[in-house]
């Protein structure tokens, strides 16, 4: 405003030069108080001006002088204010590093210096007392959050954590519940409920939520897809080992409702064993072998797994071993190339009693890092080419050999994915969020299927070293081993762990 009229001034006064460089300057007379004054036009012009500047200049003044109080005010408030904010920015970075006397001493003085920020305040104070370690005092903070509607959902998520980490799982899904009904869009609410629903075993309510996350878009739909695929084969499992007592009926409507959810498991995702080996098992279950063993080549060709193919040899069991080899032949040509189909085919020369075969399809299994099943497969086929030593050998090396995470999926039962409840949930959530299985069974260190032949008693000390194999004891050297040269060495070699021998220095010539 004062610029603008600065500029007017300045426009009449050039209009005042103006006139009185013309040639008519013209006359001005004032009258007032008994005075007169008489000049030019252009004298009065700039006059007025000038007195005009004058008067706003001091008008400008007296205000300034007026305002001197508030402005002072405004500057301390302003002042506070980015001192508030300095101490929330230090207080979260303090909160963050674990320094929990420090984030409390600037939650607090954040709170005296601001007014117009009370929702930092309090979400530093929670923080604050999280990381000084007072549960009670961060409880109160997220408990009184609840009171302010921005606020709320911040509330719900510190209290369920904290009941998390007070072991309190009704709790913590109880307030994962209320916050997933306030926020459509709360992924952690929603993982939250859903390990809540698995670790109670809840697998119905379960996949309504795997289904609600696709629609509200929480989730892509890849990751919707694999977590309902596996949640339907823990739901059929789940209705397959119930332990309850059922009637003759119940138990049927048990079994069809398990494997019609099996069924669409498989449906979503092909190459999910679990899914595909239990609506196998449950087809082959009402007669339905053909329908079984259709599923299962699918998902051959897609990802091999050892249980497909048990499944697959056991879908019929009353035919002649080389029915069976032919049938498996069906099931190694959707991949051929797989290191599993190459496994199969070993089996399948075996059951038709093909040694020759059998040798040419083991030819490049024979390496270093065998597994255990390798070798024991190894050991079958050392036994039927006569060749004792050998599978004796073959077995040795299958004591010591590394366990395939495929196989550890199968008991010693021949059963495969009996996993219970916990472990279902884990692979449940480690499915749906990479694509990948666990293996439960692996990680315990349980026991699988044995594959070991029974070999002959050729040497007494053999029969002794397998019979402690299986009760679990140490057991001395194979014959074969290099260390002992004959029969009689062997049977008079003490068992348990021996010192290393004492190399003795020869006497230089």
């Amino acid at each position: 405003m004062t610029r603008f009229l600065i500029g007017i001034l300045l426009i009449v006064c050039v209009a005042g030069v103006a006139l009185a460089l013309a040639g008519d300057p013209g006359m001005a007379s004032l009258s007032w108080l008994g005075w007169r004054i008489d000049t030019s036009a252009a004298a009065a012009t700039v006059g007025i001006a000038l007195t005009t500047l004058m008067a706003t200049l001091i008008w400008k003044a007296v205000i300034w002088f007026i305002e001197a109080p508030s402005r002072a005010a405004k500057s301390r408030a302003e002042a506070r204010r980015r001192e508030g904010a300095e101490c929330l920015s230090r207080g979260f970075v303090a909160a963050a590093a674990g320094a929990g006397g420090d984030a409390r001493r600037l939650a607090l003085k954040a709170a005296d210096y601001t007014d117009d920020q009370p929702i930092l305040v309090r979400l530093l104070a929670a923080q604050a007392a999280e990381a000084a370690g007072d549960e009670a005092a961060a409880q109160q903070a997220y408990m009184a959050m609840l009171g302010f509607p921005d606020l709320r959902l911040v509330g719900h998520r510190g209290l369920m954590l904290a009941a998390q980490r007070r072991g309190d799982s009704a709790e913590a899904a109880r307030q994962a519940e209320a916050a997933y009904g306030m926020a459509k869009t709360s992924r952690w609410a929603w993982r939250a409920l859903l390990e809540a629903r698995l670790a109670a075993g809840e697998w119905d309510q379960a996949l309504a939520l795997a289904k609600e996350a696709l629609d509200r878009k929480l989730v892509s739909p890849a990751v919707a897809e694999r977590a309902r695929a596996a949640l339907l084969a823990a739901s059929a499992a789940w209705r397959e080992e119930s332990q309850e007592p059922k009637s003759g009926a119940r138990k049927a409507r048990d079994g069809e409702a398990a494997t019609e959810l099996a069924l669409q498991s498989a449906k979503l995702r092909p190459d999910f064993a679990p899914g595909v080996v239990l609506a196998a098992r449950g087809l082959a279950q009402e007669g339905k072998t053909a329908r079984a063993a259709q599923i299962l080549e699918a998902a051959w060709k897609l990802k091999p797994h050892p249980a497909l193919w048990l499944a697959y040899r056991d879908l019929i069991q009353t035919e002649t071993p080389k029915a069976r080899a032919r049938r498996l032949s069906l099931l190694v040509d959707q991949n051929p190339n797989h290191p599993e189909s190459s496994l199969v085919r070993v089996e399948q020369a075996l059951l038709e009693g093909d040694i020759d075969a059998a040798n040419r399809a083991a030819a490049n299994l024979d390496h270093p890092e065998a597994s255990a099943r390798v070798c024991a497969l190894m050991a079958r086929l050392a036994l039927a080419s006569r060749d004792a030593d050998g599978a004796r050998a073959w077995a040795a090396r299958a004591l010591v050999a590394s366990i395939e995470p495929d196989w550890s999926d199968i008991g010693p039962d021949g059963r495969a994915f009996a996993y219970g409840a916990a472990d279902w949930s884990r692979l449940v959530s480690a499915y749906a969020e990479t694509g990948e299985l666990i293996h439960p069974r692996l990680e315990r260190g349980e026991r699988v299927l044995n594959e070991l032949p029974d070999l002959p008693v050729a040497y007494n000390p053999s029969a002794a070293f397998f019979a402690s194999e299986r009760d679990g004891d140490f057991a001395p050297p194979l014959p074969d081993d290099p260390g002992f040269d004959d029969d009689d060495a062997l049977l008079s070699a003490p068992r348990g762990p021996q010192p290393a021998p004492v190399r003795r220095r020869r006497p230089t010539r």
